[in-house]
């Protein structure tokens, strides 16, 4: 653990305010749920919860099916992070941050298809290297919030309607087990 040096004391709601700095660093917006964990030593920890995360383990399962049924590099984010990756390329986006761009389309809700040269593409991961030749994106949605999303690569050739339709299933699909 990193000692911060800040140190904030308990209102008498037993509130604690967590610093700016180390909301920004975190990546921690208002209404962002937190999970609490207490260890033997009497520390309290805040772990950014990632409610798609849960699913970590079949997510990944859901996008190896998906990758080799469709020939498309998948991955399946939650607002934070890749949290399964399947396919040819996979190890460039496995648990990487988000773009802004890519969290700005989460939480707006966008679907959309979109070849590498046009506006709407969007760089999944900050360090995402645009080496496809397109991707189809969709926005997992469970109980009416974004939580998510699964998009798929495109490598050979333009991206059509189908992998659309398939981005769309499997956030679909994904957002109900979600509810769940």
């Amino acid at each position: 653990m990193k000692a911060t040096g800040i140190v904030r004391r308990i209102d008498d709601l037993g509130r604690v305010v967590v610093p700016k700095e180390i909301r920004r660093t975190l990546r921690i917006r208002e209404g962002d749920p937190l999970e609490i964990f207490t260890d033997r030593e009497g520390e309290i920890i805040l772990k950014k919860y990632s409610p798609i995360g849960e699913l970590g383990q079949f997510a990944g399962q859901y996008a190896e099916a998906l990758a080799s049924t469709s020939g498309c590099l998948v991955c399946i984010t939650d607002r934070d992070h890749v949290i399964a990756a399947a396919g040819s390329g996979k190890r460039d986006f496995d648990g990487k941050p988000l773009s802004k761009q890519m969290e700005s389309a989460i939480e707006d809700r966008e679907n959309f298809v979109a070849a590498r040269d046009e506006k709407q593409y969007v760089k999944v991961t900050l360090d995402d290297k645009e080496e496809h030749i397109g991707q189809a994106m969709c926005t997992v949605i469970s109980e009416g919030d974004a939580i998510g999303s699964v998009v798929l690569y495109v490598k050979d050739n333009k991206p059509t309607d189908t992998e659309l339709k398939l981005a769309q299933v499997a956030a679909g699909f994904l957002g109900r087990q979600m509810e769940q």
